[in-house]
């Protein structure tokens, strides 16, 4: 099925952000996320073709960066972390525990299509490990029941907000479209750096640094 006149107005749009139009790849790929759910052959093509690009250039971005989906995400795609301090703290045994609570695997979907899961390397939030994201959202010093809990939610329409960011956590498609570039009227909500984060910058000023 091809793109709407509308959706393809929008990848213009997109495109004329920039001096060179080869730089809209990136968004344009999280625009069709957004559309599609994940990287679609029709999407490569028709971005290769806005851009006057081979398809396999705009593949080789495509499967570079971790963030593009090669088959369909879940509604919610949850993303434990299992690097170095994460795995110490706790973010294996998570990861062990909703796997084996949703019945899937890394990049594996639940039956329902509502949730997905990724063993992610690191979610740069090493001072709130163990982490989880969802959608890119974070939910901090998670525990394998908070996160238990936190699918639950998702799949029966009712996620928690993120710890920190807007106080709503959107679909996988809609936090696409926002990394496309197209505002969701949200980047003001919440926190974006908390206490933790903060802690050594308000060391080094009470200590006159």
């Amino acid at each position: 099925m091809n793109f709407t006149p509308e959706q393809l107005e929008i990848m213009d749009k997109i495109i004329a952000r920039y001096p060179r139009s080869r730089s809209a790849i990136m968004p344009l790929l999280h625009y069709v996320q957004a559309l599609d759910g994940y990287v679609t052959p029709r999407g490569i093509e028709t971005i290769a073709e806005k851009l006057n690009l081979e398809t396999a250039e705009v593949t080789a971005v495509s499967s570079f960066y971790t963030q593009y989906r090669t088959e369909p995400a879940g509604e919610y795609h949850v993303g434990v972390c299992i690097n170095t301090l994460c795995a110490v703290m706790g973010g294996d045994e998570i990861y062990k525990s909703v796997s084996e609570h949703l019945g899937i695997e890394n990049h594996e979907t639940t039956k329902d299509g509502k949730v997905s899961l990724e063993r992610i390397e690191c979610n740069a939030a090493c001072d709130y490990a163990p982490v989880v994201m969802v959608n890119w959202e974070f939910y901090d010093n998670q525990t394998p029941q908070s996160v238990k809990d936190l699918v639950d939610a998702a799949r029966a329409g009712n996620p928690p907000a993120p710890t920190r960011g807007p106080s709503k956590l959107r679909t996988w498609k809609e936090n696409s479209a926002v990394l496309a570039g197209l505002s969701d009227g949200l980047a003001n909500e919440g926190l974006s750096a908390g206490e933790a984060t903060l802690r050594g910058l308000n060391i080094s000023k009470g200590a006159g640094k």
